[in-house]
C-alpha cells in the first residue's frame, strides 16, 4: 500500500512551500500531489514553481501529480486549467493530472490525457466511476465523508469490471468539506474577497471556527471549509490494507508531519506505532465518517 501526500491546502509563504517540498524528498511517501487547489489569488507559487518541484521530487523516486483547482469561478481559471493539463502532459516528471473539478475532467478528455480524480467530484456510486473509467480515469480517491461499507460495495465492483482502477483513501488531515465563492477568512476580516491583502497566509493551520461552548467545529481556509478536528486513519490501516485499497492520503499540516508520515510507514509495514502522533502534537482527531458516524467524532471500536 503507498502513501501518498496531498496538495498543500493552505497559504505558505513561496519560501516556506519550496523548504517543505526538499524535506518531502527525503520522506517515505510514494506520491505527491502539488498544486494550489483551493484559491486562484494565491500566487506565490506559480506554474513553472510547482514543475520545477515536481522534477526534484521525480528525482527523489517520487511519482509526481498536478492537481488542478477546485472550484474554478472565471475564464481566466480554465485557461489556467487547460495551461495545467498541457503541462503535465509536456512534463516528464509529472505522472497524473489529479481533476478536482469536472471542468479538469473535461480538459483531460478533451486533450486525451488521463487523470486522477480527487475526492471533491464526489464519486457516490459505481455509475459514476464507470462513466469517469470511460473518461480516462486511472486513479479515484473515495469521497472523505462515505463509510467503510460503500467502499467495500464500490472495491467489489472495481474487482470485477476495473482490476486497474486504482483506489485510494483521505486519511490523515482536515477533511476537505467545502467550497463556496466566498472568502470566509476574508470576511473574518471585513476584508472584500477581491481586496483580502491574502489573510489566509496568516493562518498557516486554517483559521478555527469554535462553536458558543468552545467546541473547535471547523477551520476555516479562505474559500474552503475543513473540518475541525484531523482526521486520523492510522488505527484503520491494517483493515484498509485487507480491501485491496491501492494508497493511503496524507493532507499535510503546518508542523509535525514528518512524525505523522513516519508512523503510516510503520503501519503499512506491519505494525503500530507505539503512539499516535496526534497525541504528541495534540490536535484533536476524528474518524466517524469511516464508521458512518457524525464526521467529528473519535470512535474506538472493537476489533479495530
Amino acid at each position: 500500500m503507498k502513501l501518498t501526500l496531498g496538495p498543500l491546502l493552505f497559504f505558505w509563504p513561496a519560501e516556506q512551500v519550496r523548504a517543505f517540498y526538499q524535506q518531502v524528498a527525503e520522506w517515505p511517501v510514494d506520491r505527491v500531489c502539488l498544486g494550489e487547489t483551493v484559491c486562484s489569488r494565491r500566487r506565490e507559487m506559480k506554474l513553472p514553481d510547482w514543475l520545477m518541484i515536481a522534477d526534484q521530487l521525480k528525482a527523489a523516486g517520487k511519482e509526481v501529480l498536478l492537481s488542478s483547482q477546485t472550484l474554478l469561478e472565471s475564464e481566466a481559471d480554465l485557461r489556467q486549467l487547460y495551461k495545467l493539463v498541457e503541462a503535465a502532459a509536456d512534463s516528464s516528471s509529472v505522472a497524473l493530472v489529479e481533476a478536482s473539478d469536472m471542468s479538469a475532467v473535461q480538459v483531460c478528455h478533451e486533450l486525451q490525457q488521463p487523470f486522477m480524480a480527487g475526492a471533491a467530484l464526489n464519486i457516490y456510486n459505481t455509475a459514476t466511476l464507470d462513466l469517469l473509467v470511460r473518461q480516462g480515469m486511472q486513479h479515484w480517491v473515495f469521497p472523505v465523508e462515505l463509510p467503510k461499507e460503500t467502499l467495500t460495495d464500490m472495491q467489489q465492483w472495481i474487482v470485477q469490471q476495473q482490476p486497474q482502477l486504482q483506489t485510494e483513501v483521505f486519511a490523515f488531515g482536515h477533511l476537505p468539506l467545502a467550497w463556496s465563492a466566498r472568502c470566509f477568512t476574508a470576511r473574518h476580516h471585513d476584508l472584500p474577497k477581491d481586496r483580502c491583502q491574502f489573510v489566509c497566509r496568516d493562518y498557516p493551520s486554517g483559521l478555527s471556527l469554535h462553536s458558543q461552548e468552545q467546541h473547535q467545529l471547523f477551520t476555516m481556509n479562505g474559500i474552503q471549509t475543513l473540518s475541525g478536528a484531523c482526521c486520523n486513519l492510522l488505527d484503520q490501516g491494517p483493515e484498509i490494507k485487507d480491501m485491496g485499497i491501492s494508497s493511503l492520503r496524507l493532507s499535510p499540516i503546518a508542523s509535525g508531519m514528518a512524525e505523522v508520515v513516519a508512523a503510516f510507514d510503520v503501519m503499512r509495514n506491519g505494525q503500530l506505532p507505539e503512539r499516535d502522533p496526534l497525541q504528541l502534537l495534540d490536535l484533536d482527531r476524528c474518524n466517524g465518517y469511516w464508521f458512518g458516524a457524525p464526521g467529528m467524532q473519535q470512535l474506538q471500536l472493537s476489533g479495530h
